[in-house]
């Protein structure tokens, strides 16, 4: 089986915790058999691994969540890369071009196409299998899936019949959305499969090209929009398979505590006279509710929410007025936390996973130093390697290469950048330089 994962997001709905860097689908609160928390992300890529052992999944996303994908997934897993965003369509065909041209698949076999972002249960998969042997037979050019309706919600578009096939229907308001129900009508989740060669042929149609080389390299220039508004809506030769079981777009706040499990997450204590309430706290410090009810409260070190359930919903054009430095992040070495940013500095706590390392990189506004808190590893600083552990401290001036790579149980350092433009922007990669491995902790240091 061959399977697109859709992971695209700006952050803003579930602000605090989710930014630029860290869309909704990266956010850990779903707690797996053994105790440890999971993303949606890590949820659905397990759920089709378990149940697709031998899939080819591939992952359609922006180049700024790469980084935080291989965190969570692991570096062997598959990625369309999109230079920039240009909606659904395009990040389709460009994923289907890929796993053409790059992997190799036949464009004669079936693909399936989902968000990451959807909470289901197993049934979901019972009827990805319906869906994509009706595209391996290819009757109907376009095969969906087609969600029973559990309320008539304003936020989803709708699949109606209408005695010879289906009629598409973008989010009416509640009274016609109730009327679409009693009418048989299914919510579109955006999940369908198709022949590969399908997909490619709608990308020459309406992008002009269904070559990756052509489609990546002129990304930014590429039409933006839907693939529902593109081809869904469009096509005559359509086939709709009914899903019945449990799904939740954890799109908002509201619909993301319903599916969380427990009360809260994080250092949160309430005096017992809290009603409805859902808290997540990844700071430091405990927070305490009292006497509260029908509410959520975020605290991340990006930011505090607290809002009334319903109201959360409403929180993207306040959030869009928040412009800050991202205060934390996953990226495929480990992660980073903001400790305190001043007018000419900033401090930064850095966790680097065992055997992993940063980019080869310089400054040229800013220096930095590193004092190592935890762990050992190597550091290599204008090609001269150096051993480091715990109490051992790194400068780098402006301008030199420099990299940190942990040892086997990983590393962590507080790295304060001292410059006039302390910016993601000011970074300059290379290819990294040989080092020796880093092997073991022995009691007098670290070999490497």
């Amino acid at each position: 089986m061959n399977i697109i994962l859709l992971s695209g997001g700006s952050g803003k709905r579930l602000w605090p915790l989710s930014n630029e860097i860290r869309s909704k689908q990266f956010i850990k609160i779903f707690h797996r058999e053994d105790g440890e928390l999971e993303s949606m992300m890590q949820r659905i890529y397990r759920q089709i691994r378990t149940a697709y052992p031998e899939a080819v999944v591939t992952i359609a996303t922006s180049k700024s969540q790469v980084s935080t994908i291989h965190n969570q997934l692991g570096e062997d897993v598959e990625i369309s890369v999109e230079p920039c965003r240009r909606d659904t369509f395009a990040a389709i065909a460009l994923a289907t071009a890929y796993l053409h041209e790059i992997q190799g698949t036949d464009e004669n076999e079936a693909v399936a196409v989902c968000p990451v972002d959807s909470y289901v249960d197993d049934s979901y998969f019972h009827c990805m299998d319906e869906l994509y042997s009706a595209a391996e037979k290819g009757e109907k050019k376009l095969v969906l899936m087609g969600i029973e309706p559990t309320y008539p919600s304003e936020k989803y578009g709708y699949i109606k019949p209408d005695g010879k096939g289906f009629v598409f229907t973008e989010k009416p308001d509640k009274e016609t959305a109730q009327k679409y129900i009693t009418e048989g009508a299914l919510w579109n989740g955006g999940i369908f499969a198709c022949r590969i060669s399908y997909v490619l042929e709608r990308s020459r149609e309406i992008l002009g090209t269904s070559s990756y080389e052509e489609l990546f390299g002129n990304y930014s220039g590429l039409k933006s929009i839907s693939f529902d508004y593109a081809v869904a809506e469009k096509e005559k030769s359509l086939a709709v398979v009914k899903y019945s079981g449990t799904w939740k777009d954890l799109g908002t706040w509201n619909t993301l505590t319903e599916a969380m499990g427990e009360q809260s997450i994080g250092d949160v204590r309430y005096n017992g006279t809290c009603e409805n309430v859902h808290a997540i706290n990844e700071l430091g410090v405990p927070i305490l509710l009292m006497g509260i009810k029908n509410c959520v409260v975020s605290a991340s070190p990006d930011g505090i929410l607290v809002s009334d359930k319903e109201q959360s919903s409403y929180i993207e054009p306040f959030v869009d007025d928040i412009n800050k430095q991202t205060m934390f992040a996953e990226k495929s070495w480990g992660s980073y936390r903001v400790i305190d940013i001043e007018e000419r500095s900033m401090t930064v706590k850095v966790s680097l996973n065992p055997g992993h390392g940063m980019n080869y990189h310089s400054h040229e506004k800013r220096d930095e130093i590193w004092n190592v808190i935890r762990g050992y590893g190597v550091s290599i600083v204008d090609g001269m390697e150096q051993p480091i552990t715990v109490g051992d401290v790194i400068t780098m001036a402006s301008g030199c290469r420099h990299t940190v790579i942990a040892g086997n149980e990983g590393l962590q350092l507080i790295e304060v950048q001292i410059g006039s433009e302390l910016s993601v922007a000011d970074k300059r990669k290379y290819e990294m330089p040989l080092y020796s491995e880093v092997i073991t902790d022995e009691s007098a240091g670290i070999q490497v």
